[in-house]
């Protein structure tokens, strides 16, 4: 496995602005960072459950269709390369204040991971391209999906309690940020057609 690529994707995909950072920082806001800690706890289960998901229908397809291996790579170098495009052209980050109740956030932070395209393109991805070419028992895959939570877990950790700073700085920062995140999704979807 290329394990700097898989590496770079993953901190990249996971802590740069998308639905569950933004959010995570708009729950602090509202609710304060400890309600918040339910919602982080939500995403990092949510997204454990996802991955495991995608490791298995990845399995299942890789073994059922071998000749889809090809395509499935075709379509993660593709979205790294897309999401790096829409990563360096990025302008701004809302912090769109939520009106929804904090009665179970832990909820609303599991199942929102089954209707986040970015995370579910994310986990394709990362098992299609990272995992499953070097990995094929279901404990590797509980393994790398546990990790992939725990990673979730600390981006929404790290969105909701420096919200505030994670967005004055990249405000002030904002060309250099796009960029230097940019480049490192292109590596990484070089990689994986160099691997």
């Amino acid at each position: 496995m290329p394990f700097l690529s898989f590496l770079l994707f993953v901190f990249v995909s996971s802590f740069t602005p998308g639905p569950n950072n933004f959010m995570a920082m708009s729950f602090a806001n509202n609710y304060g960072f400890k309600k918040t800690i339910k919602f982080c706890i939500g995403v990092a289960f949510g997204f454990f459950v996802l991955a495991l998901l995608c490791s298995v229908f990845n399995l299942l397809l890789a073994k059922l269709l071998p000749i889809i291996k090809t395509p499935l790579t075709i379509l993660g170098v593709g979205y790294i390369l897309y999401l790096a495009y829409k990563t360096l052209t990025n302008k701004d980050i809302k912090n769109e204040r939520n009106d929804r109740s904090d009665k179970n956030l832990f909820i609303i932070g599991a199942f929102v991971q089954f209707i986040n395209p970015k995370g579910i393109l994310y986990g394709i991805t990362v098992v299609s391209n990272f995992i499953l070419p070097y990995y094929t028992t279901y404990f590797s895959f509980f393994i790398f999906s546990l990790l992939l939570g725990i990673v979730g877990l600390l981006s929404s950790l790290s969105w909701s309690l420096f919200g505030s700073i994670f967005q004055n700085l990249l405000a002030k920062y904002r060309p250099f940020f796009n960029i230097i995140m940019a480049l490192l999704l292109v590596y990484s979807a070089v990689s994986i057609v160099f691997h």
